[in-house]
């Protein structure tokens, strides 16, 4: 972080993760972000009309996105560049029927979502954030994002002197009865007006006072919020730390770092006019939701949408005539990152990594591996990454689980699988991932 042009980019990393709360917010920023760099939207249920050196992109469920620039050069069967990542992260996800009581207090239920290090949500200042739908003044139904910048919830501990072994025997929360957030006392007043409805209302099963809270927020009327999708969130900036500032403490890193990255590497790429003069392939970035609970879902990378998208761009560039397999020779002639975070060796716990395979922190990208293919990366692809990477004077390393223990994944197998794309999984090296 020594030139100007790197600070500005990290400063716009920490922008992009304190306006990104929830998978929702990470994606209507990269669309904020894209639009203003002359990306066009498109819409997966019209036709879509594509020139070479266009610059396009198009989102799914308002929580994943894919984002593509044609070069000026490209000629069918030509290949893509591609850079996946993901924008959700484990949290705290507010349950259908939200609202509880217990001791007089007002208490929210939520369920976790992902492999989350849950202890570290006790006794933090924590929000909601997230989409909520509501009706209209012309009685039609709407999407709205919403962010509670100030804490309203916290998860308290057990004081120490109600466990006192806890320091002996480890902090071993109950998920389901420990885990709950304090709202507010149960106070008279806390009650809100709503109209009678024959059917059963967001009052219902919410407190009242958060979707007060919540109308407030989105200037509506209590009565017009009909659903809520809610994540519990740290209202703590991302900042820079360090002696040096050489660190960024934030939460949800993993992933948004990695889609910041990949975002802002697409749009730098094609800023000018003639930075797609000279390009014969398509750029393209995806950005998808649900890894962090195995992507099995509509806006997951275990749906067809980077296929089908694929396929649609080709059909379009292709409109003047019929080539034999030339969406199947395009995607021979692909490769694709699979960009996420990675384990960086920890200090106090080196141990935990395999002797041979400990990355550092700001030691370069770090390239993953797994025999067993809880990573996509191969010898080959392995190869051609370190050769960019060298070309460009960029270190990298490696890493390898121990074989004592277990292996996390990405989303790279699935979509090496489901396209049938060469891909080499990568990520930067990172300290407390899954914390808050």
């Amino acid at each position: 972080m020594q030139g100007p042009s790197n600070k500005s980019i990290v400063g716009d990393l920490l922008d992009y993760l304190n306006e990104s709360w929830t998978q929702f917010h990470a994606t209507a920023e990269a669309k904020r972000q894209l639009l203003a760099a002359g990306f066009h939207l498109l819409n997966e249920n019209d036709e879509w009309d594509l020139k070479p050196g266009g610059r396009y992109f198009f989102t799914r469920n308002m929580s994943s996105l894919v984002a593509f620039a044609i070069g000026e050069k490209y000629s069918i069967s030509n290949g893509f560049h591609i850079i996946a990542a993901h924008t959700d992260s484990p949290c705290l996800k507010l349950k259908p029927i939200s609202a509880s009581s217990k001791c007089g207090c007002l208490m929210v239920n939520v369920q976790t979502y992902g492999g989350g290090l849950w202890h570290t949500w006790f006794d933090r200042d924590l929000s909601v954030a997230g989409r909520v739908i509501v009706r209209a003044d012309d009685d039609c139904f709407q999407h709205k994002l919403v962010k509670i910048k100030r804490p309203i919830l916290r998860v308290p501990t057990l004081a120490i002197h109600l466990d006192r072994t806890v320091n002996k025997d480890g902090f071993k929360p109950n998920l389901e009865t420990h885990l709950i957030p304090l709202f507010a006392k149960k106070m008279e007043n806390t009650l809100v007006e709503t109209k009678e409805k024959n059917n059963v209302s967001s009052k219902d099963v919410h407190h009242p006072l958060l979707l007060q809270i919540l109308s407030n927020e989105l200037s509506c009327k209590v009565d017009d919020i009909l659903n809520i999708e809610l994540n519990v969130c740290d209202t703590q900036p991302s900042c820079l730390g360090g002696a040096n500032n050489e660190f960024i403490f934030s939460g949800r890193l993993d992933n948004l770092a990695s889609s910041f990255c990949a975002l802002r590497a697409l749009v730098d790429s094609c800023a000018s006019a003639g930075d797609l003069s000279n390009e014969g392939a398509i750029r393209m970035v995806a950005l998808f939701d649900n890894e962090e609970v195995g992507s099995d879902s509509y806006q997951g990378a275990g749906a067809p949408t980077i296929f089908e998208g694929m396929r649609r761009i080709i059909d379009c560039l292709d409109s003047q005539c019929v080539r034999e397999n030339r969406f199947a020779r395009a995607v021979r002639h692909s490769f694709l990152v699979s960009a996420d975070m990675a384990h960086g060796v920890h200090p106090n716990f080196m141990e935990k990594h395999e002797e041979h395979h400990r990355p550092e922190l700001q030691k370069g990208l770090v390239i993953k591996h797994n025999a067993n293919q809880r990573y996509a990366t191969s010898g080959v692809t392995a190869f051609l990454f370190k050769e960019v990477a060298r070309m460009n004077n960029l270190p990298t390393q490696e890493f390898v689980v121990r074989n004592d223990m277990g292996c996390g994944s990405t989303i790279g197998p699935i979509l090496a699988s489901g396209v049938g794309i060469r891909t080499v999984d990568c990520g930067i090296a990172q300290l407390s991932m899954h914390r808050y």
